[in-house]
């Protein structure tokens, strides 16, 4: 049996003690004397004794009269010793010693408390273990110090293990104190109500504590009432305990639920309650619980002037919660602030009136319970003799979370039949089954696994058979079929002895677990003290005397809202409608970050972002943007459109608020854990001042910042203080004399506009515009979307070059759930990543071996250890994600993409983890089994520890781990190449036809069959002319011996040319469809010899779908593949060297030299239709014109940029976005401000200026890219006159993917 920190029970046993005492026993009292030395023998009760010297009067530590201990006639788990201690004590401690001069000893026991030796409580630890250790031998005393102590008269102890070669044999002693205490019981009709108007008008804080118990699982406890008509109800309900708001009369439904809290109320133990007002925040504290909701705003400054207690509000005008339903049961130590109310209640005081039946001590009914605990519990009782007259009816009441079990079942001899009372889907049910016949079967009731006390009625008739469940509320079912009990019957309860024969009894169902209550046979109670002292019937695996149900859900281990519910032995979480998983929904689904979606392949769009993990802070859908290098958070509030101002003579100032689609913890936390963040903030205007001079008042300000923010008086691209903006930063304002363009205050339109990058003044929340009112002042405002990238978190890395270094950090606190998550990279095949130490407890995770990370750790169980075995080795210096998690209800492991490890805690094991050490990184205290490598985004419990800042300072250590190509490489695709960041990556893109973070996106244009795109390739003398070029640019006097080509088409056309490439010398190569709507790649590799024509025997590519083509050759063999076809092979027959490459040209031919008529034909007739991806080795024609106009490229006619490559297959054309490269002329006023057309004055007038403005643009820009291109064109044709076809020199790659590595400051080549 595992043993706890004496010295930390001590301690809190201590401080509940000074609590409690503060209730009843005095709080400098010292509570740990001796009590049951002193006692007389009638103190003493057990279930048995082996002989009159073994009595249990005998059973007192270090004495050794009689047998020297007590010891029971048989050595069993249904054995006990009981102690009356004369009145309520206060126990703080027990100790047991085993029987002197022998080998009798306890080694395991439970202990059990009541206030009137019946109704039985287990005492449980802080981990809801029940079992005590006990001793080694028979001489040493044990003490065990109570985590908490227990208000009770009565002590019984029940014995489950002992020395294995002797008997049960024990001596005890009890130490605690006197306790005292005012106790008022309310019979269901009395109350006490208390004015309380004397007191001040308002106080800060106050506070309402009381204990009580009952047996009724509903009831009103109090009814505050304050002033202004405001109430709070503290009411039991179903066994829970409710909090209310209510107001007057306005509160026809009863009042404003504000929490719940609690469960299983009504078991007749006594229950801790204390309600609390602190300034802003109401506390209620149910038990060890504790739950606050902040305070209603009515009531702020309430005060209280009546007090009802244990009865529904009568007196005012309020609906009451529970309405004619009473408090029945005892009420003990009823405090408000510092006012003692039952005891004014029993001196008369004015101050209390006593309404009813009050009395002043606690009268309680008993009711003895019986606990069904497992498989093998049962109760078997006789029938009666009175069934003869063939009348019997069969009462009894029962509670349980399950949703099925045997309540009772019993045989009819003389019909042959057998009759099942069970529960099923939480129903009850009734079958009657007979050998060879079918079963009858009735049902009535739902919901019965609530573990609220149901009752059942089950009575027999000459004509008729009914089972009643909840009498009052409930339903019967009933039949005419007749079932004659008889003096014979055998009833069982819960299950069937172990050894039955079939025709006594057997159980197709599950068993029972649960508690049952009030049973009776034709009225007549079942005596079950009688059954526990085996006088009636028989049993086995059965608490009698208690109800040991628990409600595993109250308070709920489920995190993250995760619905719990429950069994018997166990409890479930159900986490799908909470973003998180796991057994107790720990474990958020999703991301902590934009750029961690990024790393895991995703591309621009919404994402649930999770920032701090299994923490508090909830996830939300955040739009991120991963077109560029960064990744981009992008967090939008109501407004983010430019808005008009309206100049209004009845108010002096414009105000907006900003509300954010993130929540307030949410944005605070991705402030703070990214690299950089900005807004932007513009301010158009005309006649309208915005910051005034640096000594003058500002007219315009905004609030930014953490919480509700704090005023900012500087505008977007200035410093926070300059009460400038970005021109007056800059020297270049309007008027030299002011800092902001719009303080001029010229009548012309101009702004004032740039980005707020400074994270602490962030985000914008409201802005406020002072000069807006004069006469022929106009503006307009925009607050862009809070933009935020770089995730300190994920790349936060430390560097251990040495096995003897580590980092360590404060003490792991993951007492009930525990998640690790980090990634690593290492060249070792072995080392400790994480190590932390309590005094017994532990939690490690380690590199076992080159392919096995181990997870280990202890609870107080045991150690507990998970591994996880991989199939590639874990030290191949690339990086690899490890996650662990340990909760109540399990532990697993998992490593990258393999299946998680799981083990199941124990039932009812020890739950807490308790640490104490420092927590060690990269190694452990003892400096062995260090680790060698590389620990990067280190989060524990959705905290990332700050690995960089520890390694700058410590030896051994270093800040970061560049490398990240080797684990990341393989998500830039399409021939993207990986390049080194100092924290992460980027993909190139400039090699691919693809564009994008990972260069994923394809380039596709709608072309028209007078669409044409040349690409010309460099020519000697330009490159020793243009010394500006890349060094990785490539001519044309190059032979290629191979070609790599891949382009993606959706036409109608038929033939049509898809692409030809053209030569100096006469040869060619082109990809077309021929007039069979069959692809064809034809080849003229030597000016004196044939085409080699390859045709693909794939059909139908004419069909309006997107088709795929990938043309491979490596000198004369060439592979051909459409779509996810099989490859098709070729050999060329003429020649093998493609020569001195002129152009590439993509749609209509511009030129036709060289080709033969039917290829000038077919040239001339354009392309119609969708071209995507076209690549050709290392040159990307389509991406170099849509993208690049400054490379040597021409288009002629029309070229539309779609998503072409994309669209349903079904109608290729009609779903296109397009965005074209030409537009239509207009004329606009360039000064004024676009407008959002919803915030603006009118909607119509901000969309036509939006469009016509569009338009302008638009059309600017196509005019001079015309231009730019027709000179290109001229230049072109000039070069091609001067120079001899036979003089070119062109160097070209014949390499599809260059091998090297592009530089940082430029991504794209296209030359």
């Amino acid at each position: 049996m595992p043993r706890r920190d004496e010295a930390r029970r001590g301690i809190t046993a201590l401080a509940v003690a000074l609590l409690l005492g503060a209730c009843g026993t005095g709080g400098d009292e010292v509570c740990d004397g001796p009590l049951v030395s002193s006692l007389p023998a009638s103190s003493f009760r057990s279930s048995s004794q082996l002989s009159s010297s073994h009595g249990p009067v005998f059973a007192k530590v270090n004495r050794r009269e009689g047998a020297g201990g007590w010891s029971p006639l048989v050595s069993d788990r249904y054995q006990w010793l009981e102690v009356d201690l004369g009145r309520r004590t206060q126990i703080t401690a027990v100790a047991t010693q085993g029987r002197y001069g022998s080998s009798d000893w306890l080694t395991a026991y439970l202990l059990m408390f009541s206030d009137t030796g019946h109704n039985w409580r287990q005492h449980r630890q802080e981990d809801s273990l029940g079992a005590f250790p006990g001793n080694s031998n028979a001489d040493t005393v044990v003490h065990y110090k109570l985590e908490q102590p227990v208000i009770a008269r009565y002590l019984r102890l029940v014995p489950l293990d002992w020395n294995p070669t002797g008997r049960i044999g024990l001596r005890l002693e009890i130490y605690g104190c006197r306790y005292t205490s005012n106790v008022a019981s309310f019979d269901g009709s009395s109350s006490l109500v208390y004015r309380l108007s004397g007191r001040q008008s308002w106080i800060p804080t106050e506070a309402i504590s009381l204990k009580f118990k009952t047996l009724k699982n509903s009831g009103t406890l109090l009814h505050a009432e304050g002033g202004r008509g405001h109430s709070l109800a503290l009411v039991l309900e179903k066994g829970k305990l409710l909090l209310y708001h209510q107001q007057g009369v306005s509160s026809p439904s009863g009042g404003q639920l504000l929490l719940s809290m609690g469960s299983l109320l009504d078991d007749q133990h006594w229950h801790h309650v204390k309600l609390e007002r602190l300034s802003d925040h109401l506390s209620l504290t149910v038990d060890k619980n504790t739950q606050q909701v902040h305070v209603p705003a009515e009531l702020s400054r309430w005060h209280l002037n009546t007090l009802t207690v244990a009865a529904v509000q009568s007196h005012g005008l309020q609906k009451p919660i529970l309405s004619n339903r009473n408090f029945h049961g005892c009420l003990e130590n009823l405090l408000y602030t510092d006012l003692n109310l039952i005891d004014l209640a029993k001196q008369n005081s004015p101050q209390a009136i006593i309404v009813g039946n009050v009395t002043f001590s606690c009268a309680e009914a008993v009711s003895v319970a019986v606990t069904f605990t497992d498989s093998h519990s049962f109760l078997q009782l006789p029938g009666l003799t009175s069934w003869s007259s063939a009348a019997a009816l069969v009462k009894l009441q029962f509670r349980t979370w399950n949703r099925a079990g045997l309540l009772l079942t019993f045989g009819l001899p003389q019909q042959d039949e057998v009759v099942f009372l069970y529960l099923s889907e939480a129903r009850l049910r009734l079958q009657m089954s007979k050998a060879g016949g079918a079963p009858l079967e009735l049902s009535t009731g739902s919901g019965l696994n609530d573990g609220q006390w149901h009752s059942v009625e089950l009575n027999f008739g000459q004509d008729r058979l009914s089972i009643t469940v909840d009498k009052d509320e409930g339903a019967t079912a009933h039949t005419n079929i007749p079932l004659l009990l008889t003096p014979d019957s055998q009833l069982f309860f819960g299950g069937c002895p172990d050894q039955s024969s079939s025709l006594e009894c057997r159980n197709p169902f599950q068993v029972f677990q649960g508690c049952m209550r009030l049973l009776a046979l034709d009225d007549q109670p079942v005596d079950l003290i009688n059954v526990q002292q085996r006088l009636l019937g028989n049993y086995s695996h059965l608490q009698i005397d208690m109800c040991g149900i628990i409600d595993r859900c109250s308070p709920s281990l489920c995190e993250h809202g995760g619905k719990c519910t429950q069994s018997w032995s166990t409890f479930h979480c159900n986490c799908s409608a909470s973003g998180y998983r796991g057994a107790t929904c720990h474990s958020s689904k999703h991301e902590q970050s934009c750029e961690a979606y990024k790393h895991k392949g995703n591309a621009s769009g919404f994402y649930y972002v999770d920032v701090d993990g299994s923490g508090s802070i909830k996830p939300q859908l955040i739009y991120c943007n991963m077109t560029e290098d960064k990744t981009w958070m992008v967090i939008e509030h109501n407004n983010t459109e430019l808005t008009r101002v309206q100049a209004s003579s009845e108010r002096n100032h414009h105000f907006a608020h900003f509300d954010y689609s993130s929540g307030e913890e949410q944005l605070a936390a991705i402030i703070r854990q990214s690299e950089y963040c900005e807004q932007e903030l513009s301010y158009q205007c005309r006649k309208s001042r915005l910051l005034n001079t640096l000594e003058g008042a500002p007219f315009s300000w905004w609030i930014g910042g953490p919480g509700s923010g704090r005023v900012q008086m500087y505008w977007g691209g200035a410093l926070p203080g300059s009460r400038q903006c970005a021109c007056g930063l800059q020297d270049s304002c309007l008027d030299s004399s002011h800092y902001c363009n719009c303080d001029a205050d010229f009548d012309q339109w101009t702004d004032d506009s740039g980005l707020l990058t400074h994270k602490e003044t962030l985000p914008v929340r409201s802005l406020v515009l002072g000069d807006v009112h004069r006469p022929g002042s106009e503006a307009a405002y925009r607050v862009g979307p809070l933009r935020c990238y770089g995730d300190k978190n994920f790349w936060n890395a430390a560097f251990f070059d040495k096995e003897t270094s580590y980092l360590h950090f404060p003490t792991f606190h993951g007492e009930l759930n525990a998640d690790i998550s980090f990634l690593f990279k290492t060249s070792s095949s072995s080392g400790v990543f994480l190590e932390n130490l309590g005094i017994k407890d532990f939690i490690r995770i380690e590199l076992s071996s080159s392919s096995e990370v181990l997870f280990s750790f202890d609870v107080g169980n045991g150690p507990f250890k998970i591994r996880v075995t991989t199939t590639v080795p874990l030290n191949d210096n690339r990086w690899h994600r490890v996650r662990a998690e340990r909760n109540v209800k399990e532990a697993l492991l998992r490593v990258d993409d393999y299946p998680t490890a799981i083990h199941e805690a124990p039932a009812d094991g020890l739950i807490h983890l308790q640490l104490n050490s420092q927590l060690f990184i990269g190694g452990t205290a003892s400096r062995q089994k260090g680790f060698l490598g590389c620990i990067r985004s280190l989060q524990l419990n959705g905290n990332t520890l700050d690995l960089e800042e520890r390694a700058k300072i410590t030896p051994g250590v270093l800040p970061g781990c560049p490398g990240h190509c080797s684990s990341y490489g393989s998500l830039c695709q399409n021939h993207g190449l990986c390049v080194e960041k100092a924290n992460g990556f980027t993909c190139d893109c400039g090699p691919s036809a693809y564009t994008g973070a990972f260069c994923h996106n394809e380039v596709s244009a709608t072309f028209q069959s007078t669409t044409s795109i040349t690409y010309v390739l460099k020519e000697p003398h330009e490159l020793s002319r243009n010394g500006s070029d890349a060094p990785s640019s490539i001519h044309s006097d190059v032979t290629l011996r191979g070609e790599n080509i891949s382009l993606s088409f959706r036409t109608g056309q038929s033939p049509a040319l898809l692409l030809y490439v053209s030569s100096f010398h006469r040869e060619y190569l082109t990809l077309l469809i021929n007039k069979h709507d069959e692809l064809e790649v034809r080849y003229k590799l030597h000016s004196n010899r044939d085409v080699d024509i390859l045709r693909s025997r794939v059909e139908s590519l004419t069909d309006g779908r997107l088709h795929s083509v990938t043309v491979r050759r490596h000198a004369n063999s060439v592979s051909i593949q459409i779509d996810q076809n099989v490859r098709e092979d070729f050999n060329l027959t003429t020649d093998v060297e493609f020569n001195s490459i002129k152009s590439l040209i993509l749609g209509r031919g511009q030129e036709s030299d060289g080709l033969d008529a039917e290829l000038a034909g077919l040239a001339s007739l354009g392309f119609s239709g969708c071209l995507s991806g076209v690549r050709f080795n290392s040159i990307s024609p389509l991406k170099a014109a849509l993208h690049h106009p400054d490379s040597p490229v021409i288009v002629v006619g029309p070229l539309v940029q779609s998503s072409c490559a994309s669209s349903s297959p079904a109608n290729p054309y009609s779903a296109e976005t397009t965005h074209s490269l030409s537009g239509q002329p207009a004329s606009v006023d360039p000064g004024q401000p676009l407008v959002n057309a919803i915030r603006g004055d009118s909607a119509l007038i901000g969309g036509v200026i939006a469009v016509v403005i569009f338009v302008i643009v638009s059309s600017l820009a196509v005019m001079a890219r015309f231009v730019c291109r027709r000179k290109e064109t001229y230049r072109n044709q000039e070069v091609k006159a001067a120079q001899p076809e036979d003089g070119n020199e062109f160097p070209f790659s014949n390499q599809a993917d260059s091998p090297g590595v592009p530089s940082e400051n430029q991504k794209e080549y296209f030359i």
